[in-house]
């Protein structure tokens, strides 16, 4: 119920941003993160924003800096923009739609966050980040 965009293959340094949009509900209703899975990895939550009514966010510390999200309420789509693209951002990126507000988790102090919580998903896309 969720479809993502906006991946392919861009050189290290580089920018991409990631569409995440819904055609059967209003994405402004609900918590959407975006999680990750690189190749031989668990997935790991990058970031996520809340509801319409309470847009705070959170990022996984890799990324805080060069990562921004945010909506369109018209579009309903919620972007994830991506700057200054490292290799080690190469993963297939999801996202989910669950509850009002972002419920982050750190099973690992320090590690990456979960975001619990999430109901609805989509495929993912794939970005490859490289030279």
């Amino acid at each position: 119920q969720l479809v993502e965009s906006g991946g392919g293959l861009v050189q290290p340094g580089g920018s991409l941003r990631l569409s995440c949009t819904a055609s059967r509900f209003t994405l402004d209703y609900y918590a959407i993160a975006w999680f990750r899975q690189a190749p031989g990895k668990e997935r790991e939550g990058v970031s996520c924003i809340g509801s319409k009514s309470d847009e705070r966010t959170n990022f996984t510390n890799s990324v805080k800096g060069r990562f921004t999200l945010h909506r369109d309420s018209a579009k309903n789509t919620v972007y994830l923009q991506m700057y200054n693209l490292k290799p080690e951002d190469t993963a297939v990126y999801y996202c989910a739609a669950g509850g009002h507000m972002c419920v982050v988790k750190h099973p690992v102090p320090g590690g990456p966050p979960i975001y619990n919580g999430m109901e609805y998903w989509g495929k993912g896309t794939l970005v490859t980040v490289s030279s």
